[in-house]
Parts: C-alpha cells; structure tokens; sequence
C-alpha cells in the first residue's frame, strides 16, 4: 500500500502587507521529499499522526513536501504553484491514498480557494483514489473542498492542541473505508456569521457550546463532527463559519447533524462579536491587578503574526511604557534591522534605536510608526528552540537572530525577532533567558494561541485594542468580496 502524505498550509490575511513567497514558507518550515517525514514524524501534528498510522499498516510512504508559513499576505502564485504541483506529481505518479494536512484558509494570486483548488486538480488526476483531509478551526470551507475529497476534519480545540487526535481520527476513517469496514458520507452546511477570532476560544462560550454538541455528535456514532469558526480576515467569497460531518453509510443522518450545529451556530451569533474597551482604560486596570503580583497578560492582539498582523505595530507597547508598569516581557517585535543594530553594538551596550514601525498597512491606511527606544542590549542568540509545550509539540521554531532590549533597568524587557512567530509556547522567553512565570506582566502579540503555553501561569488576562491588520473592529477593513447576506454586516434569520 502506497500512501501520499503532505503538508500545504497558510492562513491568508487578505489585508496583510506581508508579502507569503517560497522565502516565507522556508522561514517556517518547507521540507521536501523525505525531508518531509523527518522533520515531522515523531511530532504532534496531523503529518506527525498520519506517518505514525501508515508506518503501523506497513504502508509504503511518500511525502513530497511538507510546507507551512506563518500567516500573511495573498501566497504568490509561484509559491503556490510549487508545492501544489510536488503534491499533485506525487499523487498522479500512483497510490492507494492521500493524506493531506491543509489549513482551509489559503488564498493565492491567482486562486481564492487555494485548497478547493488543489484537491480539484488531485480529483482530475486521480479520481478514484480516496483522499482525507486535516483542517485548522480557522477553515473558510467551500464546496470545492467537501466534493473533491473522501473525508475532511478540522480541529475542536483553539489552541490547537489536538492536531495530531483529529489527523488520527481523520486518517482512521479513510482506512477504514480502504479495508471496507465504513462508508463515509460526508455533508456539510455553510454558516452565514462572520465570527471573530477572539471569540473562537474554544475553553470559551460560545465556541465551547458548539464544539460539545460536536462532540455528543461523535459519542452517538457520527465517525466526525466539525464547526468551522472560519477565517475573518480573508475577503473572499466564502469567508464564514461552516458545518462538516462525516457518518457510516448514512448521508441523512450527515446532512441533518450539519444543518443542527449550523443552526446552533446561528443562534449563538451575536457572540461570536467582539466587545470592545478604551485602551486607557484597559491599562487602568492592568496596572491594578499587577499590584498584586503576576504575570498578568497582556494581548496586544491587532498585531497577532498569527493572524498575518506585521508584528511590528508599536503602540500598545508605547501605551504600556509610557503607563509606567514594571516589570513587563513582551514577546516579541519583529524587527530584524533592529537585531542587526544590536548585534553590532554587542551584548551589554546601550542603544538608542527606532523599534519596529517598518512595515506599512495599506488597508487600514496606516503608516509605519517606530518607537524610538534607549536600552541595553541583554541578550543575543540564534533564535531557535524546540517547543515543548501542547501545540507544535516537538518542532523545532527558527525566530530567526532574536535578541532582547532591557528599558530603565529592566522595567520593560522586549524579544525581538527576525522571522514572525506567534508567542504560543514559553520559549519565545526561555530561550532568551527570561523566566516568564517570574513576570508581573507578559506583553503577548497573540489572541487566543498563548494560552497553549502561557495561561496556566496568567493571573489574569487583559486584551488592548491596538492598531494593526488582525483588528476585530470590522468598521477598519473595507470587505468587499465577502459574500452577503453575512452577519454582522446583515440580518440574517435563525
């Protein structure tokens, strides 16, 4: 048995300025042929999971790219094209099955359903091969996906820390209809709610609500149940949240399964918005609660790299220095001319550089803006540590030269990166010698992923309405591919 395992993964902000090339997928992780199985078996990825199970049966493995970036702008087509076509080659070259590790949220130059789109060309050159597919929570399904693959799951968990549960169960389904003991059949349901990510928490109401249905789904013989809370911050046409589940033999008992959580979904939506709070006021009580020790975390999640947001914006950093609060890590600001600066002047000089403010943001018509900040240069490294918390388990994260800048003394110490990465994992400050549970506050460029590391240690968590391309203020962002009627742009009944 010959079975095609792959990995093409990007969550396109469609008003990002970030620029997602083939140099960016190698920031994060491109890994070609068997490269691909090294670098990710053994870990706690949907990959990771589908290698374990082939290695099981015997199967014969073929992986001809394993290609994730951290989120940004439009992919390039050239970039796009490259790891699509090693997939389809692979899978035209022949094989008994396709396991496939997607995000549900790429959108390219040329292509806005960037996974539609590669498992329509894999359909036309093997139209009978059965193919399964992991997706992110943050998926934006369309109808492409669903048709031109066997079986499609997506994560219950954000953080995602079950990415390696949903590939096994996902990849259990497709060889199970291989050695004909089930007969998935697949239905879905679009959802007509634009969420917002920091309502997605699924920890959280309502997406905890939605995701135990889901779940009672699956304990009452449904082979999968999934509730897409879609990706926001693309503008395309099928933006949203969605409904996906897979039953043995029985399309009714799919069909009438997605049209309930999509109901549900839409019955909840009014809290899927986000409320907001004046930034002053949001400081008002942080400095409160850090009287009474730490950490309590900060999220300065309108710059979330996570989310495709340039990491760069520097004015929720600028608000928390200028508040006066002490003690403060703030992970992290990408600014590798920065990082260069301060190499240059060595471990232990003091500098006065401009901080972050490089990258303009078009789409909301905002400039970069630096910080100029005086500092001494603390720490230098090489930016790379393996993770050893929940998500990402056992991949190894290249920040790329990081080093970190210590204000008054070390009232305010920030990382400062060269490649764009999520603080999801207490490494970010580890492996630059802070000790983060030893803050009273941690300054994150994060919406819901720090929590994978980080909430454990929080005494308390406080978001700060910034600038920056992962706004949950709809009113900044000029949509105008999204399909209507989409709640809250709409009316919508349910």
């Amino acid at each position: 048995m010959k079975v095609v395992v792959a990995m093409m993964k990007h969550e396109t902000n469609t008003f990002s300025p970030l620029v997602t090339d083939l140099a960016r997928f190698e920031a994060w992780g491109l890994h070609f042929g068997p490269a691909a199985e090294r670098a990710y078996a053994g870990t706690a990825m949907p990959m990771g999971a589908y290698i374990r199970l082939c290695r099981e049966r015997g199967a014969e493995i073929v992986t001809p790219v394993a290609a994730e970036a951290m989120p940004g702008g439009i992919v390039t087509r050239e970039a796009y094209e490259c790891l699509a076509s090693a997939i389809v080659a692979a899978v035209a070259a022949g094989c008994d099955a396709v396991l496939l590790d997607l995000h549900g949220a790429m959108v390219a130059e040329h292509v806005a359903d960037g996974e539609g789109e590669l498992l329509r060309r894999l359909r036309a050159v093997a139209p009978h091969v059965p193919i399964a597919v992991t997706c992110d929570l943050h998926c934006n399904l369309t109808e492409a996906m669903v048709t031109h693959c066997d079986a499609l799951i997506g994560y219950k968990t954000y953080p995602h820390v079950d990415m390696a549960e949903v590939g096994e169960q996902v990849a259990r389904i497709l060889f199970d209809a291989i050695d004909g003991k089930a007969r998935p059949r697949m239905e879905w349901a679009p959802i007509p709610v634009l969420a917002q990510t920091l309502r997605m928490g699924t920890d959280d109401a309502p997406m905890r609500d939605l995701i135990a249905e889901a779940r009672r789904l699956e304990a009452e013989g449904l082979r999968a149940a999934t509730v897409f809370g879609g990706f926001p911050m693309a503008d395309v046409a099928h933006a949203g949240m969605a409904a996906v589940v897979i039953a043995d033999g029985d399309g009714d008992a799919a069909r009438a399964a997605a049209e309930r959580l999509a109901d549900l979904a839409t019955g909840l939506r009014d809290d899927f918005l986000y409320g907001h709070e004046a930034l002053e006021t949001a400081l008002e009580r942080a400095a409160a609660l850090g009287e009474a020790g730490g950490p309590v975390i900060l999220l300065d999640h309108a710059d979330n790299c996570g989310s495709g947001g340039t990491q760069d914006v520097m004015g929720v950093i600028a608000a928390v220095i200028d508040k006066g609060l002490r003690d403060v890590a703030v992970g992290a600001v990408y600014d590798p001319a920065a990082v260069q600066a301060m190499a240059a002047a060595g471990v232990g000089a003091t500098v006065t550089i401009p901080l972050g403010g490089r990258i303009d943001m078009p789409a909301l018509g905002l400039p970069g803006r630096p910080l100029v900040v005086t500092g001494r240069v603390k720490v230098l490294t090489d930016g790379r540590f393996v993770v050893r918390g929940p998500m990402y388990t056992g991949v190894t994260v290249e920040m790329g030269p990081t080093a970190v800048l210590s204000i008054d003394d070390g009232r305010v110490e920030i990382v400062i990166t060269s490649h764009h990465h999520e603080p999801w994992d207490r490494g970010v400050f580890t492996s630059v010698g802070i000790e983060p549970e030893a803050k009273r506050y941690l300054l994150l460029k994060s919406r819901i992923h720090y929590r994978a590391g980080f909430a454990p240690l929080a005494k308390a968590t406080i978001t700060l309405d910034g600038e920056g391309v992962t706004t949950s203020d709809n009113s900044k962002l000029d949509y105008r591919e999204i399909r209507r009627p989409l709640y809250p742009f709409d009316r919508i009944n349910g």
